[in-house]
């Protein structure tokens, strides 16, 4: 996304980039960045709390209008848990004994899924 953000701008396309990878996004240069410290694939807010995203796309849609520094990154006031913020990184992604056995087959299911659709010509699905 930001290399498809910094090409639309190089078109004259003024872009605003939502993510929760600020490392990444930041390294690549977008010109407009709002972080939310949430897990990845959630940018944008909790998933169902409109009132959450809605806030935080009027603060893309801001940062876009007053944004002219190069470079300008916009942290959202956001924490994905009020009781503990730092609650989802002990969570996030983990592999362990509780769950290593039905994370190995839900690869080899995906796997198997994708190897059959390729064999009947469907490709992704």
């Amino acid at each position: 996304m930001s290399l498809v953000a910094r090409h639309l701008e190089d078109g004259g396309i003024p872009t605003v980039i939502a993510g929760s990878a600020r490392d990444i996004v930041e390294e690549s240069g977008v010109p407009r960045f709002v972080f939310t410290d949430f897990p990845l694939g959630n940018p944008t807010g909790k998933p169902y709390d409109v009132e959450m995203q809605q806030a935080i796309v009027s603060t893309c849609l801001e940062t876009l209008e007053r944004a002219w520094e190069p470079r300008t990154t916009i942290q959202t006031p956001f924490v994905w848990d009020d009781d503990n913020d730092d609650s989802w990184r002990a969570q996030f992604m983990l592999v362990d004994e509780s769950n290593r056995e039905t994370l190995a087959q839900a690869g080899d299911d995906r796997r198997n899924a994708q190897k059959a659709a390729k064999i009947q010509g469907k490709g992704r699905e």
